[in-house]
């Protein structure tokens, strides 16, 4: 049996104050973790772990199913199409305004048509002084334009002597044609009575029909013969 001195007994002072020290520091150390843990036990509730609870299945919603694929769009497909008809549609349309709204050329109606629907009313009409004017009138202008004469405005002497020196009328119609219009003249300026009816727009109508002959005549004149190829004789 060991017996312990009494100088072992005895601790020096130096040595007690290190223990102190140590347990002081021990103290120090293990108050910090205790309070670090504290406050993580206080704060765990507040910041709760969902990622830690195990997901049941019916936390998950059922999934809808897949959509089907989405069809093409009318644009998608005759898109095009619709900008083709759209511009022809519209060229169309442009071109038959222009035809509807264009200036159509004026109708050149023969001048022995014009002549013949103005007498035709008059032949049945009191023959007078204002019906032989009209009669007169209407023929001067249609010799004037199927004879190509200059215009003007001529006294009937002076229309008799412009149609006799124009050689495409010809002496015998340029001679009827004045023997008309002085008739017409007379019979329109005279203070008596006629003895006769002078039948003015029937007279007017033969007489262009006699011009039309001479017209006919002239034409026919005009086109140069033709030879045949095979007796070289001319037809």
């Amino acid at each position: 049996m060991t017996v312990l001195s009494p100088k072992s007994k005895v601790q020096s002072p130096k040595s007690s104050d290190l223990s102190a020290s140590r347990l002081l520091g021990l103290w120090t150390r293990d108050f910090g973790l205790w309070t670090l843990a504290a406050a993580l036990c206080l704060l765990a509730p507040a910041f709760p772990l969902r990622a830690a609870d195990p997901i049941s299945t019916n936390d998950i919603p059922p999934l809808r199913p897949p959509h089907a694929e989405l069809p093409p769009s009318f644009w998608d497909q005759y898109g095009l199409w619709v900008v083709i008809v759209g511009v022809l549609f519209l060229a169309f349309v442009s071109c038959l305004v222009w035809l509807l709204t264009r200036p159509k050329p004026p109708v050149v109606v023969p001048p022995e048509v014009l002549a013949r629907q103005a007498l035709e009313p008059l032949r049945q009409q009191p023959e007078d002084g204002a019906l032989l004017s009209r009669v007169s009138q209407i023929l001067r202008h249609y010799v004037a334009a199927a004879f190509d004469l200059p215009p003007g405005e001529l006294t009937t002497t002076e229309f008799c002597r412009a149609i006799a020196e124009h050689p495409p009328i010809g002496p015998d119609l340029s001679a009827a044609l004045s023997e008309f219009l002085r008739q017409a003249d007379q019979r329109k300026f005279s203070q008596s009575a006629p003895a006769a009816p002078f039948s003015a727009a029937t007279q007017a109508l033969k007489l262009i029909d006699q011009a039309q002959a001479r017209r006919l005549a002239l034409a026919q004149s005009a086109v140069p013969p033709t030879q045949n190829p095979k007796t070289g004789t001319q037809k």
